[in-house]
């Protein structure tokens, strides 16, 4: 049975998640990060209306946690996302790309999953993605 190593909220960068963890990581090697949303470290919305630029903060966000996971993104077990249009969803794979095509050169993405939903945290978040991340045995 997996035990858990450590649970993040503090993470330079991102804003404080309130009563959660940004991550937790656990003895099998595996970290759990929370759903990233667009908002900046001081908890400001990033992009209003605007998926392509929620996707990129939501992105810089999980990339801050991966970082404080010691792991970047060739670690990324799993993506799921959240949104709640799917009629952008090439917007969201462009900047998508850009944050995994640099890593992972022509390798495939992670394995992934995407859920429309009615609604989010706060009816202005277009989109949310969580992530399953390969740390080490050390759970870190």
């Amino acid at each position: 049975m997996a035990k858990i190593n450590e649970r993040l909220s503090d993470i330079p960068g991102v804003a404080p998640g309130f009563g959660y963890a940004h991550a937790v990581t656990t003895s099998n090697g595996l970290a759990f990060v929370s759903g990233q949303i667009a908002v900046d470290a001081d908890g400001n919305l990033v992009g209003a209306n605007d998926l392509a630029a929620q996707t990129r903060q939501a992105m810089t966000n999980l990339q801050n946690v991966l970082h404080a996971l010691g792991a970047d993104w060739t670690n990324l077990v799993k993506l799921t996302w959240f949104v709640t249009d799917t009629s952008g969803l090439q917007d969201l794979r462009d900047v998508r790309d850009e944050f995994l095509r640099p890593a992972l050169g022509d390798q495939p993405n992670p394995a992934s999953s995407l859920v429309q939903v009615a609604g989010l945290f706060r009816p202005e978040f277009l989109v949310e993605v969580e992530a399953v991340v390969a740390v080490g045995e050390s759970g870190r």
